[in-house]
């Protein structure tokens, strides 16, 4: 009976042997096809080396499971793509709820701010009759009759300028819109 232990003893240590062996002929043999597939794979070279590393030591685990030695280097490879993948299953991302979260639309702000200066633009090519009831009306909130009485003017004549200096800017907005448009096709 001393002697049935000592063998198979003995059996599991040649059987360590043969594995250990059969792994250090794929590991030499492979390693080189295997990385270089990974740095394609990943792009990133650290990460490469440990998904790598990773796939080799799935292989040791089951080295016995390959039973035709011409298929290693698919095998290899598939555990290299499923261990690459395994990378992105533990990631996990911070989730935010949607509603929590503000965005500053900063293109509707630049916009915002070329249309200031168009109509600033605009506003300045207008008479100074007409430009300065409108502005008075516009930026300072005053009525016809208030704007009369600070100019010195007549309510219906203020009415008047505030029509007048509307309908040019909407003939100069008109106009630049017809322009861009030819411009743009």
């Amino acid at each position: 009976m001393l002697f049935g232990k000592k063998t198979s003893k003995a059996s599991v240590s040649s059987d360590m042997m043969k594995k250990q062996q059969r792994y250090e002929a794929l590991v030499k043999a492979l390693h080189t096809d295997i990385y270089r597939y990974a740095l394609w794979l990943i792009k990133d070279k650290s990460i490469a080396e440990d998904v790598v590393q990773e796939t080799f030591l799935r292989a040791w685990r089951s080295l016995d499971a390959l039973n035709d030695e011409k298929a290693a280097k698919s095998w290899l490879i598939t555990i290299l793509r499923r261990e690459n993948a395994r990378r992105f299953e533990r990631k996990q991302l911070e989730t935010v709820d949607i509603d929590d979260v503000s965005i500053h639309d900063e293109t509707q702000q630049a916009d915002d701010d070329v249309s200031n200066r168009e109509l600033q633009r605009l506003l300045g090519g207008l008479s100074i009759e007409y430009r300065e009831p409108l502005i008075l009306q516009i930026i300072f909130g005053f009525s016809g009759e208030e704007i009369a009485d600070q100019l010195g003017l007549n309510k219906n004549t203020v009415m008047t300028r505030l029509f007048r200096a509307r309908n040019q800017l909407k003939e100069a907005l008109e106009k630049q819109n017809e322009q861009r448009g030819r411009a743009n096709g």
